[in-house]
């Protein structure tokens, strides 16, 4: 399965070998969002099992976030931060 299948994307007409599978695979990345700031970026996390905070099972929207949203959100779950 190439890049763009594993990520739902199909890219037409864009041959994926060797160089090509790379920009196909950088197209699919950079067409990501941050959930929460909605900026445009090349990759987003989320945690989903840290200690007691499990995600994985718990009902709740899936959401992703940017590295900058990413510390601060993670900053605020650890109690590092003020939420706000």
């Amino acid at each position: 399965m190439d890049p763009a299948e594993r990520s739902g994307q199909a890219l037409e007409g864009c041959r994926l070998d060797g160089r090509d599978e790379t920009r196909a695979a950088n197209r699919v990345q950079a067409d990501l969002a941050c959930d929460f700031c909605h900026a445009r970026v090349s990759s987003v996390r989320r945690v989903a099992l840290d200690g007691d905070y499990e995600r994985l099972t718990t009902p709740h929207a899936v959401q992703y976030a940017c590295p900058e949203c990413f510390e601060y959100k993670d900053r605020v779950r650890l109690g590092l931060a003020p939420a706000g």
